[in-house]
């Protein structure tokens, strides 16, 4: 029987897997460095106060993607291509989940609504990157090669959910309560089901690396897919819950900075 501390440990272990987990951590957080960006930039003028926090997000998205290729850079491994189904930020996208690429790239201020949905999507993502971490921080906070950037994107992505909390609170103070909830409602039903087939995928690449047997394989999918058999009938509902942060005002102020791993 294998536990997911054997799991991690055992891609870890492998400079192919460790190579690809990296590197489709490191292609995800550059998405969202960008994605913030952009946001900061074209942030309408009803909402031009969020411009550091949103600024401070993208920093730190940055921050972890420059993180995860150090990590790659100190095995002496270089990142390589991130397949296509295991693109979670993509394919979120193609479901119509946050905001387009193609709206991002024009240099048109965003609605106020536009804002709102950034936030709903976010606040869903940041939940699911705030529980992965909290489970390598569980497993790996003591490695002596990754425990320190485990805790340090940790922490951030802490800050980053406690932001989207508080942000869409005040919000939804302002009327855009109902809107809200619709959104978060839209964005947790389709990424549970983003992260199942990412999961699904990643763990194919994975097993054919490390050359699982048939039945390792099954058993890891049938996982995958109990999971998101949960989360579809109730597990969706702490994506969509608000609550007030004990990290009130967690992104003022500048990025924190990792010069170890520049």
């Amino acid at each position: 029987m294998f536990s997911a501390r054997s799991l991690f440990q055992e891609i870890f272990d492998n400079d192919e897997s460790y190579r690809l987990f990296c590197s489709i951590a490191a292609s995800g957080e550059a998405q969202g460095g960008w994605e913030n960006g952009r946001i900061a930039a074209l942030l309408p003028a009803s909402q031009r106060a969020l411009a550091p926090k949103v600024t401070r997000h993208g920093a730190d998205e940055d921050k972890h993607g420059r993180i995860f290729n150090a990590l790659l850079h100190k095995r002496g491994l270089t990142p390589t291509e991130v397949p296509e189904a295991t693109d979670y930020t993509m394919l979120l996208e193609r479901q119509g989940i946050g905001l387009a690429h193609d709206k991002l790239r024009r240099d048109e201020p965003l609605t106020e609504h536009d804002i709102i949905t950034y936030l709903a999507h976010s606040r869903v993502t940041e939940q699911r990157a705030s529980e992965q971490m909290v489970l390598l921080r569980t497993y790996f906070g003591d490695h002596p090669d990754v425990g320190k950037a485990v805790r340090m994107i940790s922490s951030d992505e802490d800050n980053h959910l406690a932001y989207c909390h508080e942000e869409l609170l005040r919000l939804a103070r302002a009327g855009h309560g109902r809107t809200i909830q619709g959104l978060l409602r839209d964005s947790a039903l389709a990424e549970i089901a983003v992260y199942r087939d990412v999961s699904l995928a990643v763990m194919d690449h994975m097993g054919r690396i490390l050359k699982w047997p048939a039945a390792k394989s099954a058993v890891l999918a049938a996982g995958i897919r109990a999971v998101y058999a949960y989360e579809r009938l109730a597990g969706w509902h702490r994506m969509v819950s608000l609550r007030m942060p004990e990290r009130l005002d967690a992104l003022s102020g500048p990025a924190t900075t990792a010069p170890e791993y520049a």
